[in-house]
């Protein structure tokens, strides 16, 4: 008698009466919340949103959203999760005060997002204080500035909204500007500093909105960022961007605050002898891997005194890269000899060629972390009112930073959930299910598992 494989294992499952608490994982989240004395912040912040009798102060309000949000929730209502679990989450608001604190927000969005910005700040700096000799104010100098990415997403929906519109790709929704923290993985993943929600007929390549959500993101900044008169130290800033942020406007705003950038560049028209000059790949050298080794067929050069850049900042040089066409890639007139040739723009102090081609193509990072976000929330925009869907892309964002934050500030340096994205963290953590155990007049979180080897039931952030 034959007996077939089986594709899994075949356990048994039986009832054990036992009560378990079904994301319980998220205590690590409320552990670090309350290390951070976020109620009381939010309180300070938020406290004209609800009733001064309210029983669900601002802080439980909006702390709930975002772990519902980093549990893997996309409409308010998905709050419910942890109105399941009271004894680890306590009261949590109902869906009807929920959505009179958005009102409140609708009515009052200047207000809301003054608050949010200097809430979040303030939590910026305290946990980046607390992150010791991995905190990027203090490791950002004039050779290895702090790396701020600049890109434009679209978010599509499918009913009509307050200041949607159509999209260049033939859908309908919104356009935000996002503005993300590249700390390099060595110190975690990253963060986002700014979402400026937009029409979905709004440009990518708009100087505007360049330049508004840069000024978003630097006040996001900690003090170590300004002088002792208040004023911004640009060099130990880079702003990085793909081409729609090469405009000579904004490139020259940059240069206005000392602010170094790097930016993609859409190499013009040229004659016939440079495109032979491409060829000789004998002038190049060879480009770098992300991990700093030697490629054999990619190559980078510095062009500027082979092409003529008008109107730019001083400064402004533009390198080039030479790599093997992607199949399928159609070449283009500038693809004689079977490589892609790219071109970047930047004003940077330092000239090693290799390394300003492996910082900028970097930028490939903030593509993660758009996607993150929109995982978080910003992919569903629930509301109809344009400032609702703007707090809630903002409660997106602290969701977001709320787990770079865990990784900067709380795990060991090297560890390797340093550079987990937000999905692992849920599936490995978030969702791990644990059982309150009393006794001894005390409440207890108890679980067989120990993932990360950290202990959630406490947290202390001190300065290093």
């Amino acid at each position: 008698m034959n007996h077939s494989t089986q594709v899994f294992p075949a356990i048994p499952t039986q009832l054990t009466g036992q009560t378990l608490v079904s994301h319980a994982g998220l205590s690590v989240l409320t552990s670090f919340l309350n290390a951070l004395d976020f109620r009381s912040l939010c309180e300070d912040r938020f406290s004209q949103f609800v009733p001064a009798s309210a029983t669900h102060r601002p802080g439980k309000i909006l702390g709930a959203l975002a772990l519902s949000l980093a549990a893997g929730g996309e409409q308010a209502t998905d709050i419910d999760q942890l109105r399941a679990a009271p004894d680890l989450f306590g009261p949590v608001a109902s869906d009807a005060t929920i959505s009179r604190f958005m009102g409140r927000i609708k009515e009052q969005p200047e207000a809301f997002s003054y608050g949010f910005a200097t809430m979040t700040r303030s939590l910026r700096s305290k946990v980046w204080a607390a992150a010791g000799p991995r905190n990027p104010a203090r490791l950002a100098t004039a050779t290895n500035p702090l790396i701020i990415d600049i890109d434009a997403s679209l978010v599509h929906v499918h009913s009509e909204k307050e200041s949607s519109a159509g999209t260049y790709k033939g859908g309908y929704g919104f356009s935000p500007m996002i503005a993300m923290a590249d700390y390099g993985k060595a110190h975690g993943t990253g963060e986002v500093l700014a979402v400026q929600l937009r029409p979905g007929n709004r440009g990518a390549n708009s100087a505007k909105s360049h330049i508004e959500v840069l000024g978003q993101a630097l006040a996001q900044l900690p003090d170590d960022f300004y002088d002792e008169h208040g004023n911004l130290v640009g060099e130990k800033i880079l702003v990085r961007t793909d081409n729609a942020g090469s405009s000579r406007e904004f490139l020259h705003h940059l240069d206005s605050l000392g602010i170094q950038f790097s930016t993609s560049y859409s190499l013009p028209v040229i004659k016939e002898r440079f495109v032979r000059w491409i060829d000789e790949k004998k002038y190049w050298e060879p480009a770098l891997t992300a991990d700093g080794q030697q490629r054999d067929d990619a190559w980078v050069i510095d062009a500027s005194k082979v092409l003529e850049l008008k109107d730019y900042p001083p400064g402004t040089r533009i390198y080039l890269r030479a790599e093997p066409l992607h199949p399928g890639a159609k070449a283009n007139l500038f693809d004689t000899d079977g490589n892609r040739v790219t071109a970047f723009l930047t004003n940077a102090p330092r000239f090693n060629v290799a390394f300003l081609d492996a910082r900028h193509r970097a930028r490939g990072r903030c593509e993660n972390r758009i996607k993150t976000l929109k995982n978080a929330g910003l992919g569903k925009l629930p509301y109809w009112s344009f400032a609702a869907n703007q707090a809630w892309a903002d409660l997106a964002m602290f969701a977001v930073n709320l787990v770079a934050w865990l990784q900067l500030a709380v795990l060991p340096g090297g560890h390797k959930a340093s550079v987990w994205d937000l999905k692992r963290w849920r599936y490995r953590l978030f969702s791990m299910a644990g059982k309150i155990v009393s006794g001894g007049r005390q409440r207890k979180f108890s679980s067989q598992v120990r993932p990360l080897s950290l202990r959630p039931t406490s947290f202390l952030l001190l300065p290093a």
